[in-house]
């Protein structure tokens, strides 16, 4: 249910804090309802979600912050959780509260964002959630006594189930307007004179920043990285003076006997030990659990990576087969809906506007959202029953050669249904240069909108016989692009690694979340949100897309040129109206500016093996790759139906000839055209999607360009290589 920008501004606003895996979602949808607007935040691609929180009178506005370990920033989401907490960003109101949301079966880890939270100085209340997998571990937790040691409510909840909701919510609805929480950890004297001096430092100076907390010093002087030190310090006149006084402050504590790096961990899991130690009780158990024994088995290197390798199988087979049903109900609708607009306002150019232009681009948009839905699906039910992170830890060993990490393994495993997702579940890769090298080589994944590409080429050219007796030749060539993909993204990535500045990938310390049942109100409403997310962001860009490619198909529109294709037929003899209006938007086709400029570039693909027409349908296909088939459907004059089961268009491709004769397609030229189309970029969703993740063109241009100027490199030595050798 959305609220307007009126009526949100005048009720007190919540934020939604945890760790990863913590439940942080399921508590936002417990709380809402599933009411939920998304956007992104100004100037960042990370998403911001709000939602209202309704009981009785009580009407609460909550934003679902990104799930975060630490305020030590990061990532692109750990640093907007706390500019947000902070009160730095001027597109989100000032918070009246917080609410962290905690893990009961490890509580000391979650602790550890939450001692940081009471240190902001929000009043703060305590989900204490995941409390029935607690109980059934053996683990008792005293929340009264906690809250009593913590100095804020501590509610033991089920936000899978509903359990605690009432009492959550009258906590928060206390919580607004209190008194302000009191840190729980005894910092050294060293730091706290260092905290002193600095506050001094900046006041007494000329263009003050504003009002500083002691929090926000204390990161300045033990953050390692320095985000803290540059926000805070990067708008004041005297910048370069300052941080060279954070520098001496650092040195001091160094003398002191303390690690500035280390010394924020050593102190806060100490208090937080003291803490725990009369509130948590755990029952002995010498004999493995469950969860134990899953862990021996799942994340062993072999018998984990075999069931790794099978669930993924059975993921991707999902994906195929429940979404090309879906996909063809997409298709058939638009192409019927598409009929009664031809029949109803007959031939012309706003008709053909509206059917190819507008309701084939809204179709081509439309198309991907199964793939996209049930991908997402299948990788949230992993990830809440606590399968995905194991994966992740058995893949960070491989992706780590390639200077990546396990958090890559998501965005890079998605990406083989379509790369759209797979960009966009990049958001939780902490190191911006391994984020970057991730979106770079995402869409080198074989997608599925290669498949019609593939089919219909090696069904046409790929002869049908068994090698070794027993495998498919076919099957071999089809299955050798996926991996012919892969081996491809990996040179990228080691390319990349090796040209792109950035520290290299953070250590994959990997906290394994709890097994549980998923819940299937969580895996609709993600699947749901991604799929609003796609059209929303992507989408739009691919209908411009689709429009500028149809109106470039489309014009000009010579007024003798049906009149003479006409004539031309009935001299040979052809009467059936299907041949002849089929021939008659063929060869508007070939005279359109995309003809022409297929024609143009004929000399540049001459040496792939190519000819213009091959060129042309190239071209025409940018926003879609599978529009390759149709469009040669269309240049063979069989039609936009043609898709690539069909033998019509098998056999015209098998036909087509030179001016001198020559068959246009063999061998080499078959797989220099399937080459180009596995690492080529030709997807407008997907660049779109690049432009949304990074911010900016520049990585968008980088992609298309690097894959493109890959795909012609890599499609001209298939053919020469081939032309040689056959």
């Amino acid at each position: 249910m959305a609220t307007t920008q009126a009526t949100s501004e005048s009720l007190p606003v919540i934020a939604l804090l945890g760790n990863p895996n913590a439940g942080k979602t399921s508590a936002f949808n417990m709380l809402t309802g599933l009411r939920r607007q998304v956007a992104n935040y100004p100037g960042v691609t990370v998403e911001k979600a709000s939602g209202i929180i309704r009981h009785n009178t009580t009407k609460l506005e909550v934003l679902d912050l990104p799930g975060a370990y630490s305020l030590t920033a990061r990532s692109p989401d750990e640093f907007v959780v706390t500019e947000i907490l902070l009160g730095h960003r001027d597109d989100t109101k000032p918070l009246d509260a917080a609410v962290v949301v905690i893990d009961a079966t490890n509580l000391e880890r979650n602790l550890f964002l939450a001692s940081q939270v009471l240190e902001a100085g929000l009043p703060t209340v305590i989900a204490l959630n995941m409390t029935d997998i607690a109980e059934r571990r053996g683990i008792q937790i005293d929340s009264d006594k906690l809250a009593d040691k913590l100095g804020v409510p501590v509610i033991p909840i089920v936000a899978s189930t509903g359990k605690g909701r009432v009492a959550l919510i009258e906590a928060i609805e206390k919580a607004i307007g209190g008194d302000k929480p009191s840190p729980i950890c005894d910092w050294p004297d060293a730091v706290n004179q260092s905290v002193e001096a600095l506050s001094a430092e900046i006041s007494k100076r000329n263009g003050a920043i504003g009002p500083v907390t002691p929090y926000e010093l204390r990161r300045c002087l033990l953050d390692a990285n320095g985000e803290m030190e540059r926000k805070l310090l990067a708008s004041h006149p005297d910048s370069r003076a300052l941080a060279e006084f954070v520098s001496e402050q650092r040195e001091k504590i160094k003398a002191s006997g303390h690690s500035p790096a280390n010394l924020e961990a050593e102190i806060r899991y100490a208090s937080i030990a003291d803490i725990v130690s009369g509130c948590l009780k755990r029952t002995p158990n010498t004999e493995p659990t469950r969860s134990e024994r899953l862990d021996n088995l799942l994340t062993h290197r072999v018998l984990g990576t075999m069931i790794f390798v099978a669930v993924m199988t059975i993921t991707f087979i999902s994906v195929f087969s429940w979404a090309a049903p879906l996909m063809d109900g997409i298709e058939a609708m638009f192409g019927a809906l598409a009929g009664w607009v031809h029949a109803a306002l007959g031939e012309g150019l706003l008709a053909t506007f509206l059917t190819d232009g507008v309701i084939g681009g809204v179709g081509s948009v439309l198309v991907f959202l199964p793939q996209i839905m049930i991908l997402i699906a299948l990788i949230t039910l992993l990830e809440d029953c606590g399968y995905l992170a194991r994966a992740a830890f058995l893949m960070d060993r491989v992706l780590r050669v390639f200077g990546l990490g396990g958090r890559g393994f998501v965005p890079l495993l998605s990406s083989f249904a379509c790369a759209i997702p797979g960009v966009m579940a990049t958001r939780t890769i902490e190191c911006p240069r391994e984020r970057l090298i991730t979106i770079l080589i995402a869409p080198l994944m074989a997608c599925s909108a290669r498949i019609p590409v593939y089919t219909i080429f090696v069904a046409a050219f790929i002869p049908q016989r068994m090698v070794l007796g027993f495998l498919p030749l076919q099957g071999l060539v089809f299955a050798g692009m996926y991996f012919f993909g892969i081996v491809a993204a990996a040179v990228a990535a080691l390319v990349f690694r090796s040209v792109l500045e950035g520290r290299a990938p953070t250590p994959f310390i990997l906290e394994l979340p709890s097994y549980k049942k998923p819940s299937i109100k969580l895996i609709l409403w993600r699947s749901l949100d991604r799929g609003k997310v796609f059209i929303q962001s992507a989408g739009t860009i691919i209908l411009a897309m689709s429009m500028i490619i149809w109106a470039l198909l489309y014009f000009p529109r010579p007024a003798d040129l049906e009149t003479k294709v006409r004539g031309d037929m009935q001299q040979a003899g052809i009467t059936e109206p299907v041949k002849i209006e089929n021939a008659v938007a063929g060869e508007y086709l070939r005279n359109s500016y995309m003809g022409r400029v297929g024609k143009a570039i004929e000399p540049a693909v001459k040496p792939l093996g190519w000819d213009w027409k091959i060129g042309m349908a190239t071209l025409a296909s940018f926003p879609a790759r599978e529009v390759v088939v149709s469009t040669l459907g269309i240049i063979y004059n069989l039609g936009a139906g043609a898709d690539e089961e069909s033998t019509a268009l098998r056999q015209k491709l098998q036909s087509a000839t030179w001016p001198d004769g020559r068959k246009v397609y063999n061998i080499p030229v078959v797989l220099s055209i399937m080459v180009f189309f596995a690492l080529c970029c030709q997807c407008g969703g997907t660049v779109a999607v690049i432009k949304r993740e990074t911010n900016s063109w520049k990585w968008a241009a980088v992609a298309f360009s690097y894959m493109t100027i890959l795909a012609y490199v890599g499609a001209l030595v298939v053919y020469q290589v081939g032309i040689r050798v056959s």
